[in-house]
């Protein structure tokens, strides 16, 4: 299977950041998640990256009670690699954050590559009335929040999945971060190829210009030469343009209504879907083509939907 020059799409449907009066798109409810996924399998990603929500207001839920309502679900209707958070959201313990990669045993699962600050409360300025309680101090709580990451922590997740076989998508929200997956590769911790994750226009991380994206490309290229396979989230309204010019240099794509709630500026994307189609514009208008499903399993050495644990 030749898979040379071919581009990953991920897709991450819902996540912990925005909030369900921030977009009616916003996928909240187990059927909304399914819907989502599905459809942007069926556009062209190749990857699913999945959080779960109370269904009844919205919230990060990562119990694996929550997770369960549609991950067998989402693997009967597509083919698409699926990859379980364990992010989840900054208020959670690292111990919550990882039972459901752990109960789930994922091909692939997420796993941010530091501490940072984490800063959402700017959208209140944006967003005066909310649909629910919860989201009010969520955004304002931001002002004084770590994001916390820390070595043990890392350390903690990848012995909690080293048996599993997961692969991990590593979220390095700062160059920094770079050095941190470093330190676990010398370590022996973690094996090539690395599916670095690069994070840009998140306040606290990294920016946007396009020289911080050349940094963070150097950097990875320095420190990681042939063993990683490179992949962008643009935050908010760089999501496309950060994707543009990340692809134009190797680069995977990762889109979806966790990242970005836009299909251009001042129109809400109905699904991630939206988001997906236009990245596939991007990459085809380079003279590229779409990995699917088994190509980034192949690009990614993952073991294969039949090995996961629902």
């Amino acid at each position: 299977m030749a898979v040379q020059g071919k581009v990953i799409i991920t897709t991450a449907c819902t996540g912990a950041i925005h909030t369900p009066t921030m977009s009616e798109y916003l996928p909240i409810t187990p059927d909304e998640i399914v819907a989502d996924a599905v459809a942007a399998a069926e556009a062209g990603a190749a990857i699913l990256h999945l959080h779960a929500r109370d269904p009844e207001t919205g919230k990060p839920d990562q119990t694996p009670e929550a997770f369960a309502r549609f991950l067998p679900r989402i693997k009967q209707a597509t083919n698409a690699a699926i990859n379980i958070t364990t992010g989840g959201s900054p208020y959670m313990t690292v111990e919550e954050r990882v039972r459901p990669a752990a109960t789930f045993k994922p091909e692939v699962a997420s796993l941010n590559m530091g501490s940072i600050n984490f800063g959402l409360f700017p959208l209140l300025e944006k967003y005066k009335d909310f649909k629910f309680d919860w989201e009010r101090q969520h955004l304002e709580s931001t002002r004084d929040l770590v994001f916390r990451n820390s070595f043990a922590n890392i350390e903690y997740i990848l012995e909690t999945c080293y048996d599993n076989d997961t692969r991990f998508e590593f979220e390095c929200y700062d160059i920094a971060h770079l050095y941190n997956l470093k330190h676990f590769a010398d370590r022996g911790l973690v094996k090539p190829p690395y599916f670095v994750q690069s994070v840009f226009g998140i306040l606290g991380g990294i920016g946007t210009h396009p020289e911080d994206v050349i940094h963070m490309k150097r950097t990875a290229d320095r420190l990681f030469g042939d063993d990683y396979r490179w992949s962008v989230l643009g935050a908010g309204s760089a999501q496309f343009r950060v994707a543009a010019q990340a692809a134009a240099m190797g680069a995977n794509i990762r889109v979806g209504l966790e990242d970005s709630l836009w299909a251009g500026k001042g129109k809400l994307a109905t699904s991630s879907a939206d988001q997906v189609r236009m990245a596939r514009k991007i990459v085809e208008g380079l003279g590229l083509e779409l990995a699917t499903p088994d190509e980034a399993r192949q690009i990614l050495q993952l073991k294969g939907g039949d090995k996961v644990a629902f």
